[in-house]
């Protein structure tokens, strides 16, 4: 596994048009893969910067509807990063993102908990310069 690399995350959500929607319309995401599978799409959404694509996978019975929004238990478990925090920040917030709290700088970078539509936190974070 010498060339391994993470290349997707899916990411359980209610339906996938919405889901779409929020990622390339709010987000700036591009919509790198709708495929229909007849009983399901195969659906990845790429951050503008690159990196791991998500795989917006539509929830299918009681489990994986539980899981919406808390795939991992209430933790922040996605990581949104990027070049210019206030820029992206004030971007965010004019399409709707709603932020936990105030930015704030760590000994890694400038970073904020927000949620997506669901309930999944994420920080945006800005790493510090090494």
């Amino acid at each position: 596994m010498s060339r391994a690399r993470l290349s997707s995350v899916a990411l359980v959500v209610p339906d996938y048009d919405s889901a779409i929607r929020f990622f390339c319309d709010g987000l700036g995401f591009r919509l790198s893969a709708d495929i229909d599978q007849e009983t399901k799409r195969w659906v990845t959404v790429t951050p503008p910067g690159g990196g791991a694509a998500l795989v917006l996978a539509q929830a299918e019975g009681t489990r994986q509807n539980a899981a919406i929004g808390d795939q991992c238990g209430g933790r922040v478990w996605l990581f949104l990063e990027t070049d210019d925090f206030a820029r992206d920040h004030a971007r965010m917030t004019a399409a709707g993102v709603v932020f936990e709290a105030a930015p704030r700088h760590e000994p890694y970078g400038i970073v904020a908990v927000w949620r997506d539509p669901w309930g999944n936190r994420w920080d945006l974070i800005e790493p510090a310069l090494s």
